[in-house]
């Protein structure tokens, strides 16, 4: 009897151990109960964990082909809760590997958001030359502190790899940044500046940015601040990156700040706002065109905030770049959790919560505006075209059916330049056999382009959340260039290359199967491109 008990605990535990190693080798689909990709709303070329919850992206680096991805997780819930940094890999920013947890709360508190770099030098003293350290700078939150009515509960920490990233080990002195005294002080993004050959963080404090300086990435020193007096401050200020970006066209550079802000985006919820300046490895000023833009004004009713955003969509937020991409590469590459705070504890998926923007590449150009941040989709992203199909110049005066859904595939991407000659109000409608669809309208007069989800799918989880979101352009436009992606629960649309982008997450009760495009009057369709995608997974 006994012995039939042990084998039986052994056939147990050896079960336990094969569905573990099923879930390690990321398989897309376990029939014995465990992880599907294929489940309702999974996205199927975006990064999402295999379960529970994520948020920000953290630690975007690059080292020896590989891009890591961490991000904030909880691993034991669908909703947030106590953070630690969960880990992907990828070698080409399209398909990724989910690792085990990188990073586990411990005495000090649980792990926010932060960054990562390649120690090349070993300023640390934590690795060698021959073998650069990872370095992850991070911020505790010490709930115990913030329970007993404490503002210092947010401090700085670092953590190092030596394996690739594969392991980590914290530093036996953290925090290597005490908190003086502010309630929301995280979210560190380091850099490395070489004309002061120094270390340069950048840390959201409440609704400005600190600026620290280090040699070492142990000893900081504060050495300026921004942003009280520029930009929207309806809710507080997180997950800021100080970026040295080409002005396209030139032989300049600017910096750009990036900060993300929660709520107060303009439409609702959380956003991302940009500032672009100089940098002295102290100090970041505005551009004189720049401060012109983002300017508090009084009004009326009091102080009116003016803004600049990367994306209106509502689902682009804590979005930062990769660090130590190559030079010979040179691209900007920057990625965001798709989701917003007002509903993303009750978007309507089951097993898993949350998934990361499609890669961006981000450019500095010169437009009617003054400099602005562009956003491309990466080209690795053309590897997941499974049939591309062109159509010819087509001129329609009410009506086009693109997509029909007898040759309808449930992932495309869509390319296509709208032509308004007299029509004033197009719109292009993604719909379903329900009868659930979501509407993108060009307002030609108004220098205004919508993006309507009220009617999406399954909208009533959260009243914010069927909505209409504005977009800005520039009035009367000869010509729109549309670049949009469709995933099963998601919108990315890049409008004139990039120069103003809506991301948006939507839940239809199945695929939307038919794409049309109606004007008023006239218009022209040129250069339409229709891709079926592949899935990641």
């Amino acid at each position: 009897m006994r012995n039939l008990l042990f084998l039986l605990i052994l056939l147990s535990l050896s079960g336990c151990l094969m569905s573990n190693q099923n879930v390690i080798n990321n398989l897309p689909y376990d029939e014995s109960g465990g992880v599907s990709y294929s489940d309702q709303y999974r996205p199927q070329f975006h990064f999402t964990p295999k379960e529970n919850w994520m948020n920000d992206p953290n630690g975007m680096v690059y080292y020896q082909g590989e891009y890591h991805l961490f991000y904030q997780y909880h691993p034991e819930s669908t909703v947030w809760g106590p953070m630690h940094w969960g880990h992907a890999i990828s070698k080409d920013l399209v398909h990724w590997e989910q690792f085990p947890i990188a990073l586990y709360p411990d005495e000090l508190g649980t792990i926010f958001s932060g960054s990562a770099v390649v120690d090349w030098n070993n300023t640390s003293g934590l690795g060698t030359t021959e073998n650069p350290p990872l370095i992850a700078i991070y911020t505790y939150h010490s709930h115990e502190l913030e329970n007993i009515g404490r503002n210092d509960f947010q401090t700085q920490a670092i953590a190092y790899s030596l394996d690739k990233g594969r392991t980590w080990e914290k530093y036996s002195q953290n925090p290597v940044l005490p908190n003086p005294g502010i309630r929301d002080f995280r979210d560190p993004k380091v850099s490395w500046h070489e004309e002061s050959q120094k270390w340069i963080m950048v840390l959201a404090q409440a609704d400005h940015i600190g600026f620290y300086s280090s040699t070492n990435l142990i000893d900081w020193k504060l050495e300026s601040t921004f942003g009280k007096e520029w930009g929207v401050h309806a809710g507080v200020w997180e997950c800021p990156d100080l970026i040295k970006m080409p002005i396209e066209g030139t032989s300049e550079f600017k910096y750009a700040l990036i900060v993300s802000i929660n709520p107060g985006g303009p439409n609702g919820g959380s956003a991302t706002q940009y500032f672009v300046g100089d940098f002295d490895g102290k100090t970041f000023t505005l551009t004189d065109d720049f401060k012109e833009d983002v300017k508090q004004v009084i009004g009326k009713d009091g102080i009116v905030e003016s803004g600049v955003w990367l994306d209106y969509g509502t689902d682009n937020y804590a979005g930062v770049t990769f660090s130590d991409v190559p030079k010979n590469d040179g691209r900007v590459l920057f990625m965001a959790w798709m989701s917003n705070w007002q509903y993303a504890n009750q978007v309507p998926t089951e097993a898993w919560r949350s998934a990361m923007t499609i890669p961006r590449s981000l450019k500095l150009d010169n437009s009617l505006s003054g400099l602005r941040i562009t956003s491309q989709p990466v080209e690795e992203l053309n590897k997941l075209v499974k049939n591309k199909q062109h159509h010819g110049n087509l001129t329609s005066e009410k009506k086009y059916e693109l997509i029909t859904a007898s040759d309808s595939s449930k992932l495309y991407r869509l390319e296509l330049d709208v032509v308004p000659l007299d029509a004033n109000l197009i719109d292009l409608v993604f719909a379903n056999q329900l009868g659930e669809k979501s509407i993108l309208t060009i307002k030609v007069n108004e220098g205004v382009i919508n993006f309507d989800r009220t009617h999406s799918g399954k909208v009533d989880f959260e009243q914010g959340f069927p909505s209409i979101q504005k977009a800005l352009t520039t009035k009367n436009l000869l010509k729109y260039t549309l670049d949009i992606y469709v995933d099963h629960s998601s919108f990315e649309i890049f409008i004139n290359n990039g120069k103003t982008v809506i991301t948006s997450i939507v839940f239809p009760s199945i695929p939307y199967s038919n794409v049309s495009i109606e004007g008023n009057t006239i218009f022209n369709i040129d250069n339409l491109t229709i891709s079926e995608l592949k899935s990641i997974w």
